[in-house]
C-alpha cells in the first residue's frame, strides 16, 4: 500500500475530522504570515544562493502525515543533492552502521545525500523557512509534532492515534529538547505529552524556546 493509501486508512480508523480551535487557527495564520514578511530577506536570499550554488528546484516538497492521518507536501528549501534517493540507497547498502542509524531513527549524523550549502541550512534551521506556507494553507500549525512519513507510524505504535490528532508543526516540544541528541521513542514521548498537554501557553514557551535553540543550535544535525 503506498503513502496515500495508508493515509487514507489512518482517516477512516481515526474516525470524524478533528477540529483544529479557533484561537489556535488565529494565532497560526497570524504567526505565519508575520513571519514570512519578516524572514522574507532571508527566504530570497537563501533562494538565490541555492540558484547559484546548486541550480533548480529551489524548494522540495517531501510528502508527510497530518491532521487525522490526510497526507500533504511538507515544504522545505533543497538541501540534498537531485539524486538523493539513489545516493541513500547506495549509503545503507555499503554501510551497516548507517543502515542501522537510518532504521532506528530515519536520520543520519552523516548524510550523504547533504550538500555543503544544505549543512549550513539545516543547521540553523533555516531551510524549514518554507514551511510557514504549509501553516498558512492550514496543513501545519506553529507549534506541533514533528511531520512524520508513513513509515514512521509504526515507531508511535500504540500511540499513532495522538499524532494524527493535531496538525504537525514547524517547532515543537522534539525541536526544543535535544532534537537529533534525541532517541525515536523519546521523541515519541515528547510528541503524546505535547499533545494531552498543550495549551496556549505551553505553545508560547516552546516558541521563546525555539529561538535559543536556533541561536545556539543545540541538537542539530
Amino acid at each position: 500500500m503506498n503513502g496515500r493509501g495508508e493515509a487514507a486508512v489512518l482517516v477512516a480508523v481515526h474516525g470524524a475530522a478533528t477540529t483544529v480551535p479557533l484561537s489556535k487557527r488565529v494565532f497560526d495564520k497570524v504567526f505565519a504570515v508575520a513571519a514570512l514578511v519578516f524572514f522574507a530577506p532571508f527566504i530570497l536570499l537563501v533562494a538565490a544562493a541555492i540558484l547559484i550554488a546548486d541550480g533548480r528546484p529551489v524548494f522540495y516538497g517531501h510528502r508527510r502525515v497530518g491532521l487525522d492521518g490526510r497526507s500533504f507536501q511538507c515544504l522545505k528549501f533543497r538541501t540534498m543533492a537531485r539524486n538523493s534517493d539513489i545516493l541513500l540507497q547506495k549509503h545503507l547498502r555499503d554501510d551497516p552502521a548507517a543502515r542501522a542509524e537510518w532504521q532506528a531513527t530515519r536520520k543520519l549524523s552523516r548524510d550523504p545525500r547533504v550538500n555543503c550549502l544544505g549543512a549550513f541550512l539545516r543547521k540553523t534551521s533555516l531551510d524549514e523557512l518554507p514551511q510557514f506556507w504549509n501553516v498558512l494553507r492550514g496543513e501545519m500549525s506553529v507549534v506541533g509534532p514533528r511531520p512524520v512519513v508513513i513509515e514512521e507510524a509504526t515507531f508511535y505504535k500504540g500511540h499513532f492515534a495522538d499524532y494524527i490528532s493535531v496538525l504537525p508543526g514547524v517547532t515543537g516540544a522534539w525541536q526544543v529538547s535535544g532534537r537529533s541528541n534525541t532517541t525515536y521513542d523519546e521523541r515519541v514521548s515528547m510528541d503524546v505529552d505535547y499533545v494531552r498537554n498543550r495549551s496556549f501557553w505551553g505553545d508560547m514557551r516552546i516558541v521563546l524556546k525555539t529561538v535559543s535553540v536556533i541561536l545556539t543550535q543545540k541538537g542539530a544535525c
